[in-house]
């Protein structure tokens, strides 16, 4: 076994087809490519795999080297965006949340009778996804299930972590002994929403204990921005902002079906001149002309990380704050018990073959595809490179 561990594992040149299999490094059951594996498929392990974040003030510029790796943007740039880490002392919670999140799946697994180690894995910072695949690989484990910490379909909440899982083994030399299939989207799995409807319920009731009406509030779900071009190419055809818009109509049928309501964006990135998805947070916050509140919720995001604190909790409060609007932000799933219950649900799904019909979605899409259809989230500016859960491209 060959590998860079303890590094962001360099990108693959290929990846390995068993005969007869239509996608490479998967288990058979899943090796021919069906948008639903509907065949019970054993798994020895489940492969949490996370963004990952910087752990001091160290850290910061390397981890954001691994995030823009092969972009060219020299370290003043990434300083820019440093200071965010930087005001939070160079730590990221992402990685705390998500030990959190693997000891609570772990157990959870084993309390449905599915006692499945969770090893843990990050596209950009320790512990590396070649790191955890070559731990799993050391254990006896070649049949792993993966779970990104990321709901929804698009080029970089679910196509890049198949790029990566094939960057991590080729790296360690294991394309063709470790088979990794990977969990369907879970935007409208109801154990995922569960926790949006308890936030904005929560949240509607704070706002009318500090004497705001519920007609004076507005709801504003907040996803990360991605270009339009993504946009329109994700989930085979603008599966991405379609998946939030559901999920928020539901949250929102659940909470307060009489409410206002708007689905924003934040975080963009990238040269002005390039469009992405729109109104970021921000404007949409000083449009808000008539109202005295304002509910952020974090409908893109499974848990805490430097989006969430720098781009809701700092810059969107600052900006309701001035605008002199009362505001709440409501949590992230993070480890709500009936969130951690909805992914041992997805692992138990694979496990049992479980025929789509009787899998759990709360919105008209249904349950998504286990196998990522050919060419699904295309990224156009970067190509189609090696990826492993998907038919090709």
């Amino acid at each position: 076994m060959r590998s860079t561990l303890g590094m962001k594992p360099p990108a693959a040149t290929g990846v390995h087809l068993s005969p007869g299999a239509v996608v490479p490094s998967a288990t058979p059951e899943a090796a021919g490519g069906p948008e639903h594996v509907e065949a019970p498929t054993r798994y020895d392990a489940v492969l949490l795999s996370g963004f990952g974040g910087p752990e001091g003030q160290d850290d910061v510029i390397p981890f954001l080297r691994n995030v823009t790796r092969g972009r060219g943007i020299p370290d003043e740039r990434l300083e820019e965006v440093a200071h965010h880490y930087r005001h939070f002392g160079g730590v990221s919670p992402i990685n705390d949340h998500n030990r959190a999140l693997r000891s609570a799946l772990e157990e959870r697994l084993a309390q449905r009778g599915l006692p499945l180690p969770v090893i843990w894995g990050n596209r950009n910072w320790t512990p590396y996804l070649n790191d955890a695949v070559a731990e799993a690989f050391q254990r006896g484990f070649t049949r792993l299930l993966a779970i990104p910490t990321s709901a929804y379909s698009s080029y970089s909440s679910c196509r890049q972590y198949r790029e990566d899982w094939a960057d991590a083994l080729e790296d360690c030399g294991l394309a063709d002994q470790v088979a990794i299939d990977k969990v369907r989207p879970f935007f409208n799995h109801p154990g995922f929403v569960q926790p949006f409807i308890e936030g904005v319920r929560d949240a509607i009731a704070a706002a009318e204990a500090d004497g705001i009406d519920r007609g004076a509030l507005e709801v504003l779900f907040c996803t990360h921005s991605i270009p339009t071009l993504d946009a329109e190419l994700s989930g085979g055809g603008g599966a991405y902002p379609a998946q939030h818009r559901s999920v928020a109509e539901y949250v929102m049928a659940q909470a307060a079906p009489e409410m206002a309501w708007q689905l924003v964006y934040q975080s963009r990135s990238g040269p002005p001149s390039q469009p992405w998805l729109e109104p970021d947070v921000n404007d949409a916050i000083q449009e808000l002309h008539g109202r005295r509140g304002v509910i952020l919720v974090p409908l893109g995001f499974v848990s805490d990380h430097m989006e969430v604190m720098w781009d809701l909790d700092t810059e969107a409060v600052e900006t309701a704050t001035e605008a002199g609007l009362w505001v709440r932000r409501t949590p992230t799933p993070g480890v709500h018990p009936a969130f951690v219950d909805a992914l041992a649900d997805l692992v138990a799904e694979r496990i049992e073959g479980r025929p789509a019909a009787r899998r759990c979605a709360v919105t008209a899409e249904g349950p998504w595809f286990d196998v990522c259809r050919p060419g699904c989230c295309e990224n156009r500016r970067l190509g189609f490179k090696p990826a492993v859960a998907g038919l090709a491209p």
